[in-house]
């Protein structure tokens, strides 16, 4: 049996700041709307330099101590999709937009009343729950359908 598989990586933070957390109104029409800053791992790079420089580099923060608090993943054309999934309270420097899209404080409360992006409202009980680590997709025939584990 093979082991070897093409996986892409990609990440997301969750930086909180009291009852507040930094969201971003992503541009990209390929995924667009409301989600937490983050993007993909570069060749040679580890997980958690990838997304502090993510974090940098679409908000002028600087995080510090990076929680990994659990994945999202799935496969689609014979690769595995991972996006890990980190939490923060500690940051630092001037908050700024980038050209992925408009960031801002948002009360944590008051997410699910905005234009989420595809999938963040599942991705959310990840970054909220102890207890949950994984978010997986799947295809069932035509449709997309998840688990929480």
């Amino acid at each position: 049996m093979d082991r070897t598989e093409t996986v892409e990586f990609m990440n997301m933070c969750m930086i909180c700041n009291g009852d507040k957390v930094l969201v971003q109104d992503r541009k990209k029409q390929s995924w667009s709307g409301i989600a937490f800053p983050g993007g993909h791992v570069e060749a040679g790079e580890s997980f958690t330099e990838a997304v502090i420089r993510e974090v940098y580099e679409e908000t002028g923060l600087t995080i510090s101590d990076p929680h990994l608090c659990g994945i999202e993943d799935w496969y689609e054309d014979n690769v595995h999709y991972v996006i890990l999934l980190y939490r923060t309270e500690r940051f630092e420097g001037t908050l700024h937009s980038s050209d992925e899209g408009e960031v801002w404080w948002e009360n944590i409360g008051t997410l699910s009343e905005l234009n989420l992006a595809a999938g963040m409202e599942n991705k959310l009980c990840v970054f909220k729950q102890d207890y949950i680590s994984e978010l997986f997709y799947r295809k069932d025939g035509d449709e997309w359908v998840y688990e929480l584990k």
